[in-house]
């Protein structure tokens, strides 16, 4: 048995979510998390790994956050994945962030 996975029980019905976009392979879902107008969750319905997202299945949800990114902001968006516990990453099922809807900041470095 799988262990737990929020992402999974959204596809799958049985968890809450607003789905902005969905198709048979892709699912886009609003974070819950609101730091930015706009901040939204793409990936696979299949549970993946961050590294399997990105090896198999990045072109297809990667095009797909680009026109939501650059349908609901129009100023300029990020997309963005972390990968692993050091960089914050919250969930093992592969997931692409799409921000925006507001200035960014600068990089600070």
């Amino acid at each position: 048995m799988r262990p737990y996975c929020v992402f999974c029980n959204i596809v799958a019905g049985t968890e809450p979510a607003n789905v902005v976009y969905q198709d048979d392979d892709v699912i886009v879902i609003q974070n819950v998390l609101r730091w930015v107008p706009v901040m939204l969750l793409a990936m696979t319905k299949e549970h993946t790994t961050q590294g399997e997202l990105w090896d198999a299945h990045i072109g297809k949800v990667g095009r797909i956050a680009a026109e939501i990114g650059r349908r609901l902001c129009p100023g300029g968006f990020r997309l963005l994945t972390n990968f692993g516990y050091d960089a914050m990453q919250s969930q093992e099922h592969g997931h692409l962030h799409i921000l925006g809807g507001a200035f960014l900041g600068h990089y600070v470095g």
